[in-house]
């Protein structure tokens, strides 16, 4: 009888253990896939190592131009810590040699060390390229693509960025941005694509499409990151990472809308915002980050932290009285991956408050399991190492021109009094200016650096805008003053000035990126100020190159300049696309993705309401009506002029699911081939909610030969018409609504 129990022991346990290895719930019976088998035998330590991202300073030393693992170091946080993911830099970009020599070591300590083989991920913030990588492509910035309202475009920016990205051995982006600029102030504004939330919508849509591509474990994508959830970029104070009082009516309405178009392409991660909205740290909103985001909006990739800002809950936001309970509140919301960054604070509490029982495992099981998913989404357990077929596609000759595209279609020309552009190339030009001679003032933020104000850092085979103007006899460089210093040599610079037919003024912002960039107001440097005004004096025509992450007022220089171009961060190609805007090799067709404010006082994006512009003058309550930026949305003028005629609707009542054939003929009526983007804008015009003076609906970039008509056509239904009301629900009211392209107008009623 003995004999015969302990053989029935023996039996179970043999079958226990088939069963395990080959995926089978012990407890439930029910098989299990690969990703349930891995969790149901990790540790709780194990969990959420998984769940912790540190930043590269961590386990590595960089000394002048070598960066170099600490085993010990990362021994520890591999082994021992089972860290799951490391992000970023140290202080510049890399070569490719050394990013696969790191990566490489990191995986191999992972696979080789850790029980349960999970592979390791890398995560980085390729913003406008991959910026990080020497040798491979920097592109516009957000702001500048936008500019383009070319969404394709955006889009092979994104998939060239992910291939080159990839090719570095790193699989997960920190992009695209989707939150809406509409506080023109904000330091981050350059990394949005502006104010209007269908145009993010589109850009941001189509650049997420860009870097994944509907299969992440192909050699050639990473696993993009919607940033940064949600109304990160509308502050109270215009400053980084500061508070926000958003209604929640228009919270939905304006800031909800890309990330909710984002998670139907399948898009795998989300990243918080930094700051507190209606007095909540969004890393603490279970509101925002579990019914908002995971039940309404039905994500179900990863969300992870940004840059310490779990420790900021205790320490900033003051929410919590340690960061023991800052890790409860956060992890509780919704949080998946805490960029912790330094150490394993954020780990030892997580574990502790699981042992307390303070935090249900199978919530932890909730994150680790999308961590998971998205390590094999990217192929990392079926080729963890560098894929040797990704290093084809970096460097191809062919990014260059697609950098060059999307800068020279962004360049927007804001004024050009007396047609002084495009220039005569035997005119006499005095190129000058602080950001005349700089790399880095093409480049903007993140290029090579957080900051990207490192000059040495910068390839030689960049050009600087002095440089590239140089290939033309006819111009003449003389420094003046710097971003840095005002002293410059006026007399000297008043005498080339002097011997010139044009000056080429190149103005702007030092590059910055983040809470660095925080200042008091939009104010324009007073010494560039003084710079338009001293050069003034020669009577010689004045244009201004802007080259800056967002509109600096420009009221007090404006009326010296006889023209304005608005260059924004076009990164590598950026001074080729100025020459050749300059010279009339491209005629310009960017066009403003915001408001360029008159006033820092006054801030108002184009789709405001109408009580904006009201100003009581006089009694009996008179009022006059203004809306007097110093350039609107969508401005951008070209070198050759276009008509529109023929607005048509196709019918007067729209009602149900119909919709409304809108069309209308763009004609070049100039004397050169150019672009035309064709915008179409709806009013409503009574509402239960105050409506907008206007909202941009649709949009088309054309181009048009000289003489040449093409009618064109957009579709708009009652869902292109709805607001948000006070119930919090999307609604199309019936009632009368205009639509407009241009000065055209036509009238429907909605039933």
């Amino acid at each position: 009888m003995k004999i015969n129990y302990i053989k029935l022991v023996m039996w179970a346990l043999v079958v226990s253990l088939c069963a395990y290895r080959e995926g089978w719930s012990q407890t439930s019976g029910i098989k299990l896939d690969a990703i349930e088998k891995i969790i149901e035998g990790m540790t709780i330590e194990e969990k959420v190592g998984q769940m912790t991202n540190l930043t590269l300073f961590s386990v590595a030393i960089e000394t002048d131009s070598t960066i170099s693992l600490d085993t010990a170091k990362l021994y520890e946080a591999i082994v021992k810590k089972q860290l799951g993911s490391i992000q970023n830099i140290i202080g510049r970009a890399y070569h490719m040699k050394d990013w696969h020599k790191m990566i490489t070591a990191m995986q191999k300590m992972t696979l080789e060390k850790t029980r349960h083989k999970i592979p390791f991920l890398y995560c980085i913030d390729a913003v406008h390229g991959a910026n990080y990588v020497y040798g491979a492509t920097q592109f516009p910035h957000n702001i500048a693509l936008a500019a383009t309202f070319n969404p394709d475009l955006a889009k092979e920016c994104a998939s060239i960025t992910a291939a080159e990205t990839r090719a570095a051995g790193i699989r997960y982006n920190f992009s695209p941005v989707l939150d809406v600029g509409r506080n023109q102030q904000w330091s981050r504004l350059g990394e949005t694509f502006g104010e209007d939330t269908y145009l993010v919508t589109q850009m941001g849509t189509a650049s997420i499409r860009g870097f994944e591509g509907g299969d992440v474990s192909k050699s050639n994508k990473v696993a993009a990151c919607m940033k940064h959830f949600v109304g990160y970029s509308v502050p109270n104070n215009g400053k980084d990472r500061a508070p926000a009082n958003i209604p929640d009516i228009v919270l939905r309405e304006y800031f909800l809308p890309p990330f909710r178009e984002a998670v139907k392409t399948g898009v795998h991660t989300l990243m918080v915002n930094s700051g507190e909205v209606n007095g909540t740290p969004v890393h603490a909103s279970k509101y925002l980050l579990t019914e908002v985001l995971r039940t309404e909006l039905g994500f179900k990739g990863v969300v992870i932290s940004d840059w310490q800002d779990i420790l900021k809950m205790h320490e900033r936001h003051r929410v919590a009285a340690s960061h023991k309970e800052a890790v409860l509140l956060a992890v509780n919301a919704g949080i998946d991956m805490c960029i912790v960054p330094f150490d394993f604070s954020f780990t030892d509490d997580l574990i502790a408050l699981v042992r307390e029982g303070k935090i249900k495992e199978s919530r932890i099981d909730e994150s680790v399991r999308r961590i998971l998913q998205m390590k094999k989404d990217l192929g990392l357990f079926s080729k963890p190492y560098l894929e040797p077929e990704s290093m084809s596609y970096f460097a191809k000759p062919s990014y260059k021109k697609t950098a060059y595209a999307a800068a020279v279609e962004a360049l927007t020309l804001l004024k050009n009094e007396d047609k002084v552009l495009p220039l005569d190339r035997d005119k006499r030009i005095l190129i000058t200016g602080p950001a005349s001679n700089l790399l880095s003032a093409l480049h903007g933020a993140w290029s090579y650096s957080w900051q990207g104000d490192k000059e040495h850092l910068y390839p030689d085979s960049l050009n600087t805008l002095a440089e590239v103007f140089a290939k033309n006899k006819s111009v003449m460089y003389e420094p003046s003053l710097t971003f840095k210093n005002d002293v410059w040599d006026k007399n000297k610079v008043l005498a080339a000035a002097t011997n010139s037919d044009i000056i080429v003024l190149c103005l702007g912002e030092a590059p910055y990126a983040e809470t660095p960039g925080n200042i008091p107001d939009l104010a324009f440097d007073p010494n560039q100020v003084d710079l338009v005004r001293t050069l003034a004096v020669t009577g010689k025509p004045i244009v201004v190159v802007l080259l800056e992450g967002r509109p600096r007022i420009i009221r007090d220089i404006e009326p010296f300049c006889k023209g304005i171009i608005q260059a924004y961060w076009p990164c590598s190609q950026g001074a080729q696309a100025i020459y050749d805007v300059v010279y009339g090799k491209f005629n310009p067709c960017g066009k403003l993705p915001y408001t360029y404010p008159r006033f820092s006082g006054t801030l108002n994006t184009y789709d405001h309401k109408l009580l904006d512009e009201a100003v009581e003058v006089a009694e009996p309550y008179k009022y006059v009506y203004e809306f007097n930026p110093q350039y609107e949305f969508g401005h951008g003028l070209s070198y050759t002029s276009f008509s529109y005629k023929g607005l048509a609707i196709d019918k007067d009542t729209l009602s149900g699911s119909d919709s409304i054939k809108v069309s209308v003929t763009v004609s070049n009526t100039g004397t050169r081939a150019g672009h035309e983007v064709v915008m179409l804008y709806s009013r409503d015009l009574y509402a239960s909610i105050t409506p907008s003076v206007r909202r941009l609906r649709r949009f088309q970039k054309l181009f048009l030969n000289v003489g040449e008509s093409k009618t064109i056509s957009f579709y708009i239904k009652k869902e292109d018409l709805a607001f948000v009301n006070d119930q919090k629900k999307w609604i199309t009211e019936a009632g009368d609504f205009e639509l407009m392209v241009k000065d055209l107008t036509k009238k429907f009623f909605y039933k």
